[in-house]
């Protein structure tokens, strides 16, 4: 008896207590008038950029880079005039299986021991309502090629916990590896490897 009232007790007491603990509400919203504009920072914590290729003709592939940094030069009133740098680190590469993760960091992909990043500068804005085209400068192991990132916003407004105003998009493009000297496997692995990146950004 003794038992069932402590823990009857242990019930109530947690039920009056949780209403005491404020909920984390999400406070990014699709609005534009969200948008403040200035200078933001890469939310290294929330970017990702996920590769996808086919493999050997039986299915697709995933896998993914993190820990990106970087920068967004944004003015709501001139969208256009936007410029964005992103800088990935080679070495926070992942997927599902270690061994290819480790082969992946190897000479014959990315040789992360001589080319430890790999950055995007944009040269170019051409914003649609709430989607853009931009143009840039994607590098991989020293070599630099043009790409076109097909790019939307998907959310602004002031983070829960520190109040500072963040922004994010979405975007996507296709490169072919072989272009930037990531030859090996072709044809049995394909030479276009598609990106798809989701970005938070953050004031200050």
């Amino acid at each position: 008896m003794r038992k069932a009232l402590i823990a009857a007790g242990l019930v109530l007491s947690t039920a009056i207590a949780l209403p005491l603990v404020a909920p984390v509400v999400a406070q990014g919203t699709s609005a534009v008038s969200n948008v403040t504009g200035g200078h933001y920072t890469v939310d290294s914590a929330h970017t990702q950029v996920v590769w996808k290729v086919n493999h050997l003709g039986f299915n697709d592939y995933f896998g993914l880079f993190g820990d990106a940094t970087g920068m967004l030069m944004l003015d709501p009133k001139n969208p256009a005039a936007a410029s964005v740098e992103i800088e990935i680190p080679i070495a926070s590469i992942a997927t599902s299986s270690q061994g290819l993760t480790d082969h992946l960091k190897k000479p014959e992909f990315f040789d992360i021991a001589k080319f430890d990043k790999a950055t995007f500068k944009s040269t170019s804005v051409v914003v649609d309502g709430t989607k853009a085209k931009i143009t840039g400068d994607l590098t991989i192991k020293g070599v630099t090629k043009p790409v076109v990132l097909d790019a939307e916003f998907t959310g602004a407004g002031p983070h829960p916990m520190n109040k500072k105003e963040n922004i994010g998009f979405e975007a996507e493009t296709k490169i072919k590896r072989s272009d930037f000297g990531v030859s090996y496997g072709i044809p049995m692995v394909p030479d276009e490897v598609e990106l798809e990146i989701s970005v938070a950004f953050q004031k200050g």
